[in-house]
């Protein structure tokens, strides 16, 4: 996978959050659990976006590592 796929599918994984936390419940719960999961979700792709435009490879690494604690996180 590339640079361009894997931008467009993390965008789509962020459009996925957003449609998910729209059908979750109203009560506290559904808030609490909805705000993390947006939260992680949806800077997954800020994220990978910002690993791109590393300065050096470690750099691009240790953004990386941010990348995935945000998708393991928004696994609940």
């Amino acid at each position: 996978m590339n640079e361009a796929e894997m931008k467009e599918r993390t965008k789509e994984f962020a459009k996925e959050i957003i449609r998910l936390c729209r059908r979750l419940p109203g009560n506290r719960e559904g808030r609490l659990i909805g705000n993390q999961i947006f939260r992680s979700g949806t800077s997954v792709a800020a994220n990978y976006r910002a690993a791109c435009r590393a300065r050096s490879t470690a750099d691009f690494i240790s953004k990386l590592a941010i990348v995935e604690e945000e998708a393991d996180e928004a696994l609940l």
